[in-house]
């Protein structure tokens, strides 16, 4: 068995559900401290994070990423037991293989097989790592992308082994991620009977034609790297359940995907004047959940884009698409160039997560090509 199979099953074989570690981390730490890393434990609240360092110069390329997986729902359902661990087939199946444990376990040896091949590399080697990505990210890399910024430890570029590729490895890298900013919107009517409605005030009739002004709203049009900003609702919810009532509210919530082309307090604004052409009541609130960011063709995605070709021969699509990351943090905090570099995205929330044995080997190999290329 591989090195980096036999770290990917040890961590996979562990039920770390957001934002219990259950000591996955510390596997991790165990191994870096061997390689001369200095591991600094930070904990906040209740998740656990930790923060490895090798060297003091610059530049710093930092490896960043999660050991917390979501529920595994019915266990009934799955292939094979989710935390057994299992190959079939050619593929290591359980929760976490692909979202990211697998990841975690390419960046490790890579890492040892760097530093043997390289122990006077130039720069420095870090690793961030949290147990609170899959769930609210408030005590997690946000956490210690802070107190790294408090104590003026720089990082340069930042590798996030978040899975990204579509359809074989390495076709596709993020190299920014849309920003996030959710809405609830509650529009206040006046409850009374249905046959009655001039006693009353129907909030979803009020409601109606504002969704559709925000719906056909053109935000932004996006730009070379982002698609244009996108609204939708998630939530709609009114009425006591009976037919002969009109409600007194409506509820909504909504979220935007949006690019660099807009911020968030700008989208806020513009929701609130269109809003207002409607002449109703109504009460709003806001949760921003990252920024964009963006790292440009530069030394970090050149260096990613060289050692996918090496390693697998293929030429690979930059792109900003999906959901949200913890690059949302390291970014604008840190001010570093980050890229999310990792496995296949096919199983990643569902049952029977699995990653290609072979993937997670090249996976190794083409972080083992990223260091190279930064680091000497």
């Amino acid at each position: 068995m591989s090195e980096t199979l036999a770290l990917a099953k040890k961590l996979v074989s562990i039920d770390s559900f957001t934002p219990k570690d259950k000591g996955c981390q510390s596997i991790m730490s165990n191994y870096l401290s061997h390689l001369n890393f200095k591991i600094i434990d930070l904990k906040f609240g209740e998740v656990d994070n930790f923060w490895a360092v090798r060297g003091q110069q610059s530049p710093v390329f930092v490896f960043a990423g999660h050991t917390d997986v979501v529920p595994v729902g019915d266990e009934s359902k799955w292939y094979t037991p989710p935390f057994s661990a299992q190959v079939k087939d050619g593929m290591l199946h359980g929760r976490g293989t692909a979202d990211m444990k697998g990841s975690l376990a390419a960046m490790l040896s890579a890492t040892d097989r760097f530093v043997k091949d390289y122990p006077n590399h130039k720069g420095s080697i870090g690793y961030l790592i949290t147990s609170d990505e899959e769930g609210p990210a408030t005590d997690g890399t946000v956490k210690v992308a802070q107190y790294l910024k408090e104590i003026n430890q720089t990082v340069d570029y930042c590798l996030v082994g978040e899975p990204s590729a579509t359809n074989e490895l390495g076709d596709v890298i993020k190299n920014g991620r849309r920003g996030s900013l959710n809405g609830i919107l509650k529009v206040i009517g006046k409850q009374g009977h249905i046959a009655y409605p001039h006693l009353a005030n129907n909030p979803i009739h009020l409601l109606i034609p504002a969704l559709d002004d925000l719906c056909n709203e053109v935000w932004d049009e996006g730009n070379e790297y982002f698609p244009a900003t996108s609204f939708q609702i998630s939530n709609i919810h009114s009425g006591t359940g009976v037919t002969n009532v009109i409600p007194d509210e409506s509820d909504v919530i909504f979220n935007f995907r949006y690019s660099t082309k807009n911020t968030h307090e700008q989208l806020q604004s513009r929701v609130c004047v269109i809003l207002d052409k409607h002449n109703f009541e109504y009460q709003i609130t806001w949760k921003h959940s990252g920024h964009p960011f963006l790292t440009p063709k530069g030394e970090l995605v050149n260096a990613c884009v060289d050692a996918i070709k090496t390693v697998k021969n293929i030429n690979t699509q930059l792109s900003t698409s999906g959901g949200t990351s913890d690059g949302r943090f390291i970014a604008p905090i840190l001010k570093a160039q980050v890229v999310e570099l990792g496995p296949l995205n096919a199983t990643i929330h569902q049952v029977d997560e699995c990653v290609s044995t072979q993937d997670l080997e090249d996976l190794s190999d083409i972080y083992y090509h990223v260091l190279r290329n930064i680091l000497t």
